[in-house]
């Protein structure tokens, strides 16, 4: 486990925590749609520059990978896991929070689709354009889809569910990163 000193940084959360673990990856998708809306504000002047190669590739890789890891560790362990909690137990707004975080999901897959295919030719160095509007949009779209999960789903989860079912979902997130989970 890594040892925070006082005044260094604190040691990003791992599999042991992962709701923290999600949570943190909240803040990490939130820089990276801030990136998104600085490159849309850059190529305009610059074009698919060397920075803006740059930024679109570390965008797309974190969209392509982190970000949809983040997606299937919660519709396939921590949501799962949530209504398990509440076996027995009146779910109809538990269900329509669920329900509505992976209509989400599938929303945020759909404004990332032609992001994505501006992103891959920006990367490649060759000229894109990235809408502004298209940028908004998604990035508007996680943000309150973001403020969503954290001021409902984590604080419902972290009432709700075992200590083991949450072992449970940390191993698995490290599972699905190959061993790594943070």
């Amino acid at each position: 486990m890594a040892v925070s000193f006082p005044g260094g940084p604190a040691p990003a959360p791992g599999a042991d925590d992962p709701l923290a673990l999600l949570s943190a990856c909240h803040g990490r998708i939130s820089r990276q749609c801030a990136t998104l809306g600085r490159l849309a504000r850059h190529l305009p002047a610059h074009g698919s520059d060397a920075a803006a190669q740059t930024a679109a590739a570390s965008v797309l890789r974190y969209f392509d990978t982190a970000a949809a890891h983040h997606h299937e560790d919660e519709e396939q362990d921590l949501f799962p896991a949530l209504i398990e909690s509440m076996a027995g137990s009146d779910a109809v707004c538990l269900h329509a929070l669920v329900d509505g975080l992976v209509a989400e999901h599938r929303q945020l897959a759909r404004r990332w689709e032609p992001l994505r295919q501006a992103l891959a030719e920006i990367a490649a160095g060759h000229e894109a354009e990235l809408s502004a509007v298209e940028v908004q949009d998604f990035t508007e779209a996680y943000a309150a889809h973001i403020q969503r999960e954290e001021s409902e789903l984590l604080p419902m989860a972290a009432r709700l569910i075992a200590d083991d079912a949450l072992a449970a979902i940390g191993q698995a997130m490290k599972s699905r990163r190959g061993g790594e989970a943070g």
